[in-house]
């Protein structure tokens, strides 16, 4: 896959890659399969293939990544409400984008390598009035 955005790899790979550990951890925690199935909103086969690495083995975090991972999963074993904002939490790690930014930049050879575009600041703010969706 060439000319990829930077958010396709984002949910190719960051994300497939943080619910593996994510599992992993959970299992460390003393849920079974099916537990860890219900607290992610997964099949029971998507955890068994998370654990067994069939799934998500294109990306290695760093044990820095790996100790906010076990954080996460602690956070949402006590109460799976935690699993979106956890989520956004480890992937806006920098760690996390600088893994998400080096396989940009490896699949996209024309990108420049000053290209900082997935480390910038909000670039654009939506703000919604109360009770009233964007149009």
């Amino acid at each position: 896959m060439h000319n990829q955005m930077p958010q396709e790899i984002e949910v190719w790979y960051i994300i497939p890659a943080l619910r593996r550990e994510l599992a992993k951890r959970m299992i460390e925690l003393g849920l079974t399969q099916k537990q860890v199935a219900g607290r992610m909103a997964l099949t029971e086969a998507a955890v068994s293939q998370y654990l067994s690495s069939k799934r998500a083995k294109e990306v290695m975090f760093s044990s820095a990544v790996s100790d906010e991972i076990k954080k996460s999963a602690k956070r949402i074993v006590e109460n799976k409400e935690n699993l979106v904002s956890e989520m956004m939490r480890l992937t806006n790690l920098t760690s996390v984008k600088h893994i998400m930014c080096d396989m940009h930049k490896k699949q996209d050879a024309k990108l420049p390598n000053s290209c900082n575009i997935c480390f910038e600041g909000d670039l654009v703010k939506v703000i919604a009035k109360p009770g009233k969706g964007a149009k």
